[in-house]
Order: C-alpha cells, then sequence, then structure tokens
C-alpha cells in the first residue's frame, strides 16, 4: 500500500488517513486529479480502531460521488434498528441498511482507495508543524502548501497550529462477542439513567460477531473509569463475552452549537474527530468523519486551482456551515431535550407508534436529519401527555427491566 514518497512541496499534505483523511484525499484527487498529496499516518494499516463501527448509508452515498464504489459488498447490511429507554421500546425496520464493519476493515480499503486515485501515504508519527513561507513544514521533513488535520481526537494538527478549546466530550468502551440469536440483523441501543447522552450498544456486524459497548458524557466533576462503564453496560444489555474479552476506551468530541470557530480562512483545515465533529446525540463520528474529509479535500483542490491557497479554510468552513449547518445545530438541541427523561421517553413512543417518526429520528442520529416539524410535534405532544397524566399511568420500568427478547423481538415494521 506504501509508496516512495518523492521529495519537494505537496499541495497538500493530509494528517492521518481514516475516514476523514483518506475522504480528504480522495475529495481532492477527484476534483483535480494532477494534485500532489501526502498522507501521513503514525499507524500501519490495518489498523484496529475503537469505535461503534457503525456506517450509515449516508457514508456510501457519499463516498460514491468520490469515486468509491462495491467497498462493503461482502458485508452483510443490518436492517433493524431497536431503540429503549425509561420502559419504552421501539424496534423497526430501517428505511435504508446500515453496515456494522470493524474500522480495522473499512480504514483499510478506504485508504487503499485513496492510494490507488494517486496519494502518496507514508508512516509518520506528526509531532510539529511550522508555517514555512506560503506553505507548512512538518516535522522539518515535508513540506506543504494546505494542510488536512485528520488526526482524531488528540490532534497533532490542532495543538501545532490553533488555540485550545475546550469540547464537551463522551467517553466509551467497545468490546466484539459472540452474535446472540435474538441480536441478529440489529443495531439495538438502551438509554440508560446516566447523564445523556448515555447508552449501550449492540450492533450484529453479520460474521457471528457484535460490537457491544457503552458510552457517556465526561463531566468535569466526574470521569468514570472503564470499570464503571463496562459496570453499565452489562446492566443496561445483560449480555455474555469471556473473561478475557478485549475493551477498549476512546474519547468522543462532541460538536457545539456553531462548528467554525476554530476553522480560520487560511491554509489549515480540521476534519472529523480533529476538528470536534461528532454527533452530540449519538456519538456517531464516521458520516461526519467523510462528510467533513470530502468538503475539506474539494476546498482545498479549487483553492489551489484558483491560486488561492489561504482561502482554503474560509472556502470549507462555508461549506460544512452549508451542507451540514442544520444539522449541527438540531442535533446540539436535540442532545440537550433528551437529557430530560420526559423528552427521551416521548421520543422513543414516537418511533415506536409512527414509522415516519422513527425515520427522523435514525436520519437526525445516523445521518444528516434535522428536527422535523413532524417530531417536534410529536415531542411536544409527549411532554403535555407526560404532565397531564396520572401517576399510575406514568411508565415505572426501568432500562433494566426490558428483557433483551422484548427490544430484539417487538418488530413494529410498517
Amino acid at each position: 500500500m506504501m509508496r516512495s514518497v518523492q521529495s519537494g512541496v505537496f499541495d497538500v499534505a493530509v494528517i492521518g488517513a481514516g475516514p476523514a483523511g483518506s475522504a480528504a484525499a480522495l475529495g481532492i484527487l477527484r476534483t483535480r486529479p494532477a494534485s500532489r498529496v501526502l498522507i501521513l499516518d503514525r499507524e500501519r494499516f490495518p489498523r484496529d480502531k475503537c469505535c461503534g463501527d457503525g456506517i450509515a448509508p449516508h457514508v456510501l452515498s457519499l463516498l460514491a460521488e468520490l469515486g468509491v464504489d462495491n467497498l462493503l459488498d461482502d458485508w452483510t447490511p443490518v436492517r433493524y434498528l431497536a431503540i429503549s429507554g425509561g420502559g419504552q421500546v421501539a424496534t423497526r425496520r430501517m428505511s435504508r441498511p446500515a453496515w456494522v464493519v470493524p474500522r480495522q476493515v473499512f480504514d483499510a480499503r478506504l485508504v487503499e482507495r485513496a492510494v490507488a486515485a494517486g496519494g502518496e501515504l507514508i508512516h509518520h508519527r506528526v509531532r510539529r508543524i511550522e508555517r514555512h513561507g506560503a506553505g507548512f513544514t512538518i516535522d522539518g521533513q515535508f513540506r506543504a502548501r494546505i494542510i488536512i488535520g485528520a488526526d482524531g481526537a488528540h490532534s497533532a494538527v490542532r495543538a501545532s497550529t490553533g488555540p485550545s478549546t475546550s469540547r464537551t466530550r463522551a467517553f466509551a468502551i467497545r468490546g466484539y462477542v459472540p452474535t446472540d440469536s435474538e441480536l441478529r440483523d440489529r443495531m439495538v441501543i438502551r438509554y440508560g439513567r446516566r447523564p445523556q447522552p448515555s447508552y449501550a450498544w449492540a450492533f450484529d456486524r453479520g460474521d457471528g460477531l457484535s460490537n457491544v459497548g457503552y458510552g457517556e458524557l465526561v463531566t468535569a466533576d466526574e470521569r468514570p473509569s472503564r470499570q464503571f462503564l463496562l459496570q453499565q453496560l452489562v446492566e443496561l444489555l445483560p449480555t455474555t463475552f469471556d473473561a478475557d474479552t478485549h475493551w477498549r476506551g476512546h474519547h468522543l468530541p462532541l460538536t457545539g452549537w456553531r462548528w467554525g470557530s476554530e476553522q480560520d480562512d487560511g491554509g489549515v483545515l480540521l476534519a472529523g474527530d480533529a476538528a470536534g465533529l461528532v454527533n452530540p446525540l449519538t456519538g456517531e463520528g464516521i458520516y461526519h468523519a467523510v462528510a467533513t474529509g470530502a468538503l475539506a479535500g474539494r476546498a482545498a483542490a479549487t483553492a489551489l486551482a484558483d491560486h488561492r491557497p489561504y482561502e482554503a479554510g474560509a472556502r470549507y468552513r462555508r461549506a460544512v456551515r452549508q451542507q451540514l449547518g442544520p444539522h449541527i445545530r438540531h442535533t446540539w438541541i436535540a442532545a440537550r431535550l433528551t437529557r430530560s427523561a420526559t423528552i427521551l421517553g416521548a421520543g422513543i413512543r414516537a418511533a415506536a407508534r409512527d414509522p415516519h417518526a422513527f425515520d427522523d429520528i435514525t436520519e437526525l442520529g445516523l445521518g444528516d436529519g434535522v428536527l422535523t416539524p413532524r417530531l417536534i410535534r410529536e415531542l411536544a405532544g409527549g411532554v403535555i401527555a407526560h404532565a397531564t397524566a396520572g401517576p399510575m399511568t406514568r411508565p415505572t420500568a426501568e432500562h433494566r427491566d426490558v428483557p433483551l427478547s422484548a427490544v430484539a423481538n417487538r418488530d413494529q415494521s410498517a
């Protein structure tokens, strides 16, 4: 996969070869095929990456626009989504299937496509980026006119070139366990009673294993240990796993109300986790990574074509706000609304009752959806009904009282 890197100045150096970085390289080369694109990553591929592994159909649509087809044809799609919390359960067939593919597979395949398109990949851990004339120098070894930072939550690019900014973060653990028969062809999410978002998940990979995990907000007052998170997982989603199951943890920088304050007008662009672009409602990050990576690549390519590389950041910021701005704001609002158990319960009841509301919630959490008027009406109606209901009619069951079979088998497909 690796190519020998030639000397000279690159048009763009992409730091990080995960979904955001590979999409950025593909976006550049699709827009301006003659560009010299350097891709640097501290890991050798294939490599594992802690993640829920869920890949929404929107991701494959974006990749098709970049010339990437048939990437997951040999993987079995997942057709059903089951959401539960506060004694409420909603299970339906998704309007479009999703995939659950280990990052060890997905990322390696995607970077292979970026290299095949003309990107030059080298194993190198970036430590320092310095401005040098009209461009940048990376660790005194590589020079580029534009830098795209796609190097994750602890981005070296962001640390080297921008101000430190505090973000709302979540922390999650993940492991792989044999798929229970009741969980086949399903992505199961169980919300907990901790500050939202907090939920356990079990996503069927389709190959006999499931990705299971638990994540929640990290607050200034409390930083949960892995052992605590594992206890929450077992409480919410009793499942069988070996004592030596390999659990990995990772931080999730959640998107704020108005993204873009860290993105300057110049030649350093941040994409995916490095830009803090993770869905604050669900912690989903692959769609945001591919979407912003592609936008960063196109912005860099057009700025170079116009001989205005110093405008790449401004072009990129405008493109992200145009394509994802409403989604970013609405997921921020939804994440705060669902901190109320009443509103969370109303959303799940609406999803169980109305297939259109279910689709709206799925789009909001896994894709690029917004709070539609229909979903807002459903949530408001649920809150009013809860407020006017007598105490004996309100749901009292806790999450742990909902059996796994109920989540898996209550199929309410339209």
